[in-house]
């Protein structure tokens, strides 16, 4: 089936068409940066822009960047504190004119990656952490999801919130270097391993995309694998997440 899939992150909002069935994406990856501030009139405008660009006429998938549960935001996330207790499905509906299927990013990303991608044929416990603005996650079990797992949320041994020690975002803000950074990640998948005891992690996000330059600073005794539809495997798991849920 051919399905609009659209990504929401906190530095930019991607889509494109995407084939289902195999995960092709049938167009051009169409991009708009996020707006800052990232209010929900803000990003709602991004997104009609989006089904604009591609001339969609049909229900969307979208994926978006924190728990949601029946279409609505239980946390703000990183984009703004507005978006608390928003109806993201109802706000997109409503600006669009069209059927909108939303839900985690990383959820998503990780249903891409079980259906189609790097973990395909593993029936085990699946991690998927998504790095960027923020760290996303999603848990797998027999390919089934598990959903809103926040392991981004959860406390490091210092006291900090996570996913603000360990994030992409970090590792510029502080100007770590790829060892020093990858040294934080491997101390999160450290205490994954140790909470969920994974058969297999999926990394995706933008720093996916380094993984060669920083996967010898990896230490931990879990097998990881790059996301096979690295960053565009937000897009492709909300039109699958569409696809399944607009029959």
């Amino acid at each position: 089936m051919k399905m609009l899939g659209i990504d929401i992150g906190g530095s930019g909002i991607k889509g494109a068409v995407v084939n289902t069935k195999t995960g092709e994406l049938l167009t051009e990856r169409f991009r708009i940066a996020t707006p800052k501030p990232a209010t929900p009139e803000a990003i709602a405008k991004v997104v009609q822009q989006m089904v604009m660009h591609f001339e969609w006429k049909k229900a969307v998938g979208c994926s978006f960047p924190t728990t949601i549960v029946n279409g609505k935001c239980i946390h703000s996330g990183n984009l703004s504190p507005k978006w608390l207790h928003v109806k993201v499905d109802k706000l997109f509906k409503k600006t669009c004119k069209l059927p909108f299927y939303v839900s985690n990013d990383a959820d998503l990303a990780g249903l891409a990656e079980v259906t189609l991608g790097a973990a395909k044929k593993e029936k085990g416990v699946v991690i998927a952490i998504t790095v960027g603005t923020g760290i996303g996650s999603g848990l797998f079990y027999k390919g089934r999801l598990i959903p809103n797992l926040e392991i981004g949320k959860m406390l490091h041994t210092n006291g900090e919130i996570i996913e603000f020690y360990t994030a992409d975002s970090t590792r510029k803000k502080e100007e770590l270097s790829l060892e020093e950074w990858a040294l934080r990640l491997d101390a999160l998948f450290e205490y994954i391993k140790i909470v969920y005891t994974p058969n297999l992690l999926i990394l995706g996000g933008g720093i996916s995309k380094k993984f060669d330059a920083f996967k010898e600073f990896l230490k931990v005794d879990v097998p990881i694998k790059v996301a096979t539809f690295k960053n565009n495997a937000g897009i492709i798991g909300a039109a699958m997440y569409a696809s399944k849920n607009s029959k």
